[in-house]
């Protein structure tokens, strides 16, 4: 996940302010900011859905247009702001974020180019890609931040917990086939390891069923397998959630009761811009760094 520092703050300016605005939200306009995005991303995806309905879509279908165009403006104007208020927009641009931006508003551009398509499911799936908007939304959460850091620490473990899951998937699997045969539905191995998979995941369509006394023996063996096994992806996630919540407590930030200048830490005594000394007891509370 890019950072802040990575993205270069902007030495002075209507670019260091429009920055501030935009990147920190330990100021009382950058949270205002984030408010209100994160407002225009939610009605924005409720537009979305609503419009996929069709009955919906039939009777309002031009407030519908009106409000998507709106928010694309809105969001393409945010998108060109941060660009402009870094010194590596480029690296914003390649970012996470920067793409999921880029993503959420192409579609409604798209569909101008070519007017003529707009019956053809691709068109309707470029418009879909609106709800990646709401992935926005994890820029703005602190948990969020917290449970990817979580999730990406814990990938080596989650791999290798998946790969003796499947292995032991193919391998109940193909003791399934063997048992089993054609005339039981398990036409193949990948069938009967398609089997093993939605048993070991307590899911169970019931599209394949063993019939044999032996079967039924080894399907209740994967079944408990899979009672066992769906805690332990969630223990490892929620492992690391712990560690880093307890490494990273939430940064405290002041503001100068006399000039209003915001952003000290909890290591700054005194303002920078007028030099009166910072109240003792914190008056804004900003998210973990990213």
């Amino acid at each position: 996940m890019t950072t802040q520092d990575e993205l270069g703050r902007p030495a002075g300016g209507w670019r260091l302010r429009l920055y501030r605005v935009i990147y920190e939200s330990d100021t009382h306009a950058g949270r205002l900011f984030d408010q209100l995005i994160v407002a225009a991303i939610v009605i924005s995806v409720a537009v979305v859905m609503a419009d996929s309905v069709q009955v919906w879509h039939a009777r309002h279908s031009t407030t519908f247009t009106s409000v998507e165009w709106f928010f694309t403006a809105l969001f393409t104007v945010e998108y060109l702001a941060r660009l402009v208020s870094v010194d590596r927009p480029l690296r914003y641009a390649r970012s996470f974020f920067g793409i999921v931006d880029l993503v959420a508003v192409l579609p409604t551009y798209l569909a101008l180019i070519f007017p003529e398509l707009h019956a053809l499911i691709d068109v309707r799936v470029l418009r879909l890609l609106r709800i990646f908007r709401i992935f926005r939304l994890t820029e703005y959460v602190a948990d969020y931040q917290v449970m990817i850091e979580a999730l990406v620490a814990s990938r080596r473990k989650i791999l290798v917990f998946l790969s003796a899951v499947i292995m032991v998937a193919l391998i109940l699997g193909t003791l399934l086939y063997v048992v089993e045969g054609p005339e039981h539905g398990f036409t193949d191995i990948p069938t009967a390891m398609y089997w093993a998979v939605t048993t070991i995941t307590t899911v169970g369509f019931g599209d394949i069923t063993p019939k044999t006394d032996i079967g039924r023996l080894i399907a209740s063996v994967i079944m408990l397998i899979g009672w066992g096994t769906l805690a332990v992806p969630t223990g490892i996630v929620t492992a690391e959630m712990t560690v880093r919540r307890h490494a990273r407590p939430l940064l405290v930030r002041r503001a100068c009761t006399k000039c209003s200048a915001e952003g000290y830490g909890p290591e700054a005594n005194f303002c920078q811009q007028c030099g009166t000394q910072l109240p003792d007891m914190p008056s804004l509370v900003a998210r973990p760094p990213p």
